[in-house]
């Protein structure tokens, strides 16, 4: 899908070539002396303005202000490390650069193809105020609709080994205002459902955490290019005031390393509009270019899969009488992916170590081994021969170092069978992710420390070896790794589809699907698994639901950007409606352009995007409980051309609570000029696929 291009490549480099000599070309002012007069940096467009200042006793602050009203008040910069030293105070400015790049550059896939990357760059480098040595860097690139500030330690008399004990990064907000937050180290991970309160009921928090002001902006603070480093949640230390808050190892050092160190950026996106937070690429932008040569393996599809029916335990995992992962089952899978178009099978339970306890037993596992009833080479020669593919299954229950002594040979086996993408698992909950260390001793780490990010990393790159993909639940939070790693495909890391199988009163609610794309998926796409045709199943679990109408099933494909997106559902359950499951069919994972036409969080969300390999578009709308009637503008459409509209929409009496089947498939012809009127039900929504209508035949 992804060929090699020599000559556009070699016209990127240059074109970096040439953006990096425009830094250096800038590059200006050095002084010895302390700088007392502030410091600031403006993006390209003169929206964001950034100052830098040291306090009287030498302490680092910054402060942002938008248009020349302030955004963030003055916000402590710094580090505490062990052994009482700090870089926190008694600073002084050694030297400033500044620079500044504008460049495109395209994306192996994505939710745009092309990405642009402009931003003015201020580093300042900070030394001792009693020596010449400098001790830190801090480098601000400030963006037109955001920002991104990291750390450099580098080599100093006494700092060769490093441990951070704490983050002083704060981010003042300037009011009390609305934010949408889940909390940090609870049990379940990220995996909880979006509180909506003033930022001040907040404590601690994952981020992205997004905010709204009573003057109509839109913030979320994040962070990207997580590398060898805590993953940074936030505590609301006063007020209106947020401290990074770097999670800990078991012995409570947030960060060990050696010199030189740096940090990942820490982001906050500035925007105008709610839409304006989904396409922005800030955090793509603040990662590394892709490192992988050849990418023609890496492509994004759709699947189906044995998974489901073990959530409303139709099957199990582990092996006996109601064992899902069997030849014969897997066939049936596979048979049905190749009938429709559908790119792999993934197959859950199929190695041994389910039987028993297996969350609490991850150390059984294995990941070249299947059960006797699971015959793993015939049914990867008969996907082949189907034109599909198997999809791998790693679940680790937390058991991490069981995973590493065998990750190499497990990825090398996908690759000897044609396996071309992995989903792991990591079920453990909270500060039960058990490392041994040097003297044998066993210690139990949040999986959002920096023992698991250099976990998740490791098995980014051993799969980028062995040509595998990767969909990652329980994972680390995306920081915007799948630029440089483009292998690292997606993630879970909120409540899944799977909540609605068991939850009970936990289950996901109407709004929860209107939230994620404003939080939990700017940090990057997400495996929300999809396509739930029979949403009630009373039988298989009752008391439990998908809490949507059928036609909101189909728009969560376009609403919720996954390059791999499963039809979770069961074939079964699809045949039984076979004329809206032709949308599933259609619509693609990997895009050329992305419009997103109505936003408002907790609310409603309206997104189109064009196929990057067709001339094809799709557009998803999708409410909360309450009915709407939005209108869309298709102006987004070629104004040459004429379009098929097939719409997938709620019928007049659909409702999530009592009529969530009732649809209404229809054909229109629209064009750029039109407006169409999307009514969504309660619970509902719209999705729609834009064909354009063939020209006539001249002459």
């Amino acid at each position: 899908m992804y060929p090699a291009d020599n000559e556009r490549r070699d016209a990127a480099r240059q074109m970096t070539w040439l953006a990096w000599s425009a830094v250096f070309t800038l590059a200006s002012f050095s002084a010895s002396a302390v700088r007392a007069q502030p410091i600031e940096v403006e993006s390209p467009g003169k929206v964001l303005r950034v100052t830098f200042e040291l306090q009287k006793n030498g302490a680092p602050t910054y402060r942002v202000d938008r248009f020349g009203f302030p955004v963030i008040g003055p916000s402590r910069l710094g580090f505490r490390l062990s052994g009482e030293r700090s870089l926190d105070r008694d600073l002084r400015v050694a030297s400033t650069t500044r620079g500044g790049v504008d460049e495109t550059w395209t994306q192996v896939w994505g939710e745009e193809k092309h990405i642009r990357n402009h931003y003015n760059e201020l580093a300042i480098e900070l030394a001792d105020s009693t020596g010449d040595s400098p001790r830190m860097g801090i480098t601000f690139r400030v963006f037109d609709d955001g920002l991104g500030l990291r750390y450099h330690i580098p080599p100093s008399p006494g700092l060769g080994d490093i441990e951070i004990t704490d983050e002083l990064t704060e981010f003042a907000f300037t009011a009390d205002h609305r934010a949408w937050w889940i909390p940090a180290y609870e049990h379940n991970r990220y995996e909880y459902h979006y509180t909506d309160s003033p930022l001040s009921r907040a404590t601690k928090v994952h981020t992205p955490i997004t905010f709204e002001t009573s003057d109509g902006l839109y913030l979320s603070v994040h962070e990207a290019a997580l590398t060898d480093f805590a993953s940074m949640a936030l505590w609301r230390k006063e007020g209106n005031t947020f401290e990074a808050d770097l999670v800990p190892w078991s012995d409570g050092i947030r960060v060990r390393g050696s010199t030189p160190m740096t940090s990942p950026w820490r982001t906050v996106q500035i925007v105008d509009t709610p839409g304006g937070l989904i396409d922005n690429y800030l955090i793509l932008n603040l990662n590394e270019p892709n490192r992988l040569e050849d990418v023609s393996w890496i492509k994004p599809g759709k699947y189906v899969g044995i998974w489901w029916e073990m959530h409303l335990d139709v099957s199990s995992w582990g092996s006996g009488v109601k064992h899902g992962a069997t030849t014969a089952n897997t066939r049936r899978y596979l048979d049905f992916a190749a009938e429709h178009g559908f790119d792999g099978v993934l197959v859950e339970g199929w190695n041994v170590g389910w039987d028993g306890d297996w969350g609490a037993n991850g150390e059984l596992f294995s990941f070249t081994t299947p059960y006797p009833d699971y015959d793993l080479a015939s049914l990867a020669d008969y996907a082949r021969e189907r034109g599909v593919r198997l999809i791998g299954h790693h679940e680790t229950s937390g058991a991490v170092e069981n995973y590493e002594r065998q990750m190499d040979d497990a990825m090398a086996l996908c690759r000897r069978l044609g396996i071309r993408a992995v989903k792991t698992g990591y079920v453990a909950h909270g500060r039960e992710i058990q490392r041994t260390d040097g003297a044998g001793r066993r210690h139990k780490e949040w999986h959002h420390g920096q023992y698991m990010v250099r976990h998740y990393r490791k098995a980014v790159e051993t799969a980028a070896k062995h040509q595998v993909m990767l969909d990652v639940h329980e994972p680390i939070k995306d920081t915007g790794i799948r630029r440089t790693y483009p292998n690292m495909m997606t993630r879970e890391g909120a409540c899944g589809q799977e909540f609605n199988a068991w939850g009970g009163s936990n289950r996901n609610q109407p709004d929860h699907t209107t939230i994620l794309p404003f939080t939990r998926m700017l940090a990057g796409p997400m495996d929300f698994t999809p396509g739930i045709f029979d949403v009630l199943f009373e039988k298989a679990r009752p008391h439990n639901r998908v809490s949507t109408t059928l036609a909101k099933q189909l728009a969560l494909y376009v609403v919720l950007y996954s390059p791999l997106h499963m039809a979770a559902d069961l074939p079964q359950n699809y045949a039984a409606r076979p004329k809206p499951f032709e949308f599933i069919k259609a619509v693609p994972t990997d895009w050329e352009e992305t419009e997103v036409l109505h936003a408002r969080i907790g609310d409603y969300v309206t997104i189109a995007r064009k196929d990057r390999n067709s001339e094809d578009w799709f557009l998803g709308s999708i409410t909360d409980e309450h009915g709407r009637v939005l209108t869309a503008d298709l102006s987004f459409l070629d104004p040459n051309r004429t379009y098929t509209a097939v719409i997938y929409g709620d019928g007049q009496d659909a409702d999530w609570k009592t009529n969530p089947y009732s649809m209404k498939i229809e054909r229109k012809s629209v064009s750029a000029t039109t407006k169409l009127r999307l009514r969504l039900a309660p619970g509902g929504g719209t999705a729609i696929h834009f064909n354009p209508t063939p020209a006539a035949n001249s002459g």
